[in-house]
């Protein structure tokens, strides 16, 4: 997957400084001038990291990034604000659950490392989640395995340790390994 970020703020050129600063990072960038506008454009794109202003006409950064969160939960959330108030802060972070909040003007260097570092968060938590998705699979398959051969997952070693299996028959344990390698190849 490749590694798409979002730009919203209401202000051209605004965008156009953020795409200057990430123009030797190897991201797609897509861009936005409200929150209605994002959302369109995050029902078409799978982006990792959305970078919106706070105050913008229409929809807060704040109330936008708060969709996000319920809508798009693995998209990483960053506020970029040119008014720095601590109710706006407040809530952004509350309500959108956000990574990190930048105030206008930006430090490029710390604004490039944090996009770096929420890309990375965003594949680490998909990674995380699909390697759930597995786990929580074989749980089920085992489960599944317990109940037609019960106490096939109580596992007994020998004092060389080896795996002792005394309730199971050689054809059984040969039909579980066949449907085993079936199933999992």
């Amino acid at each position: 997957m490749e590694d798409c970020i979002l730009l919203v703020d209401d202000e051209p050129n605004i965008i156009s400084s953020l795409k200057r600063v990430l123009m030797d990072e190897q991201y797609t960038i897509f861009s936005a001038n409200s929150g209605a506008e994002a959302l369109d454009i995050l029902k078409e794109q799978r982006i990792k990291v959305v970078i919106s202003d706070e105050r913008m006409p229409g929809m807060s950064g704040a109330e936008f990034l708060s969709i996000v969160r319920n809508r798009f939960p693995g998209v990483v959330r960053i506020v970029l604000t040119g008014h720095a108030s601590i109710e706006a802060a407040m809530s952004a972070v509350n309500n959108g659950e956000i990574y990190r909040f930048f105030t206008k003007p930006w430090n490029d260097v710390e604004l490039k490392l944090s996009i770096r570092s929420a890309v990375e968060k965003h594949d680490l938590e998909a990674e995380n989640r699909r390697l759930l998705s597995i786990v929580r699979t074989q749980a089920l398959e085992l489960k599944l395995l317990e109940k037609r051969y019960p106490n096939i997952t109580k596992i007994e070693r020998d004092d060389d340790g080896n795996l002792i299996l005394p309730d199971i028959s050689d054809e059984d344990l040969s039909a579980i390994v066949a449907q085993c390698e079936r199933e999992f190849t």
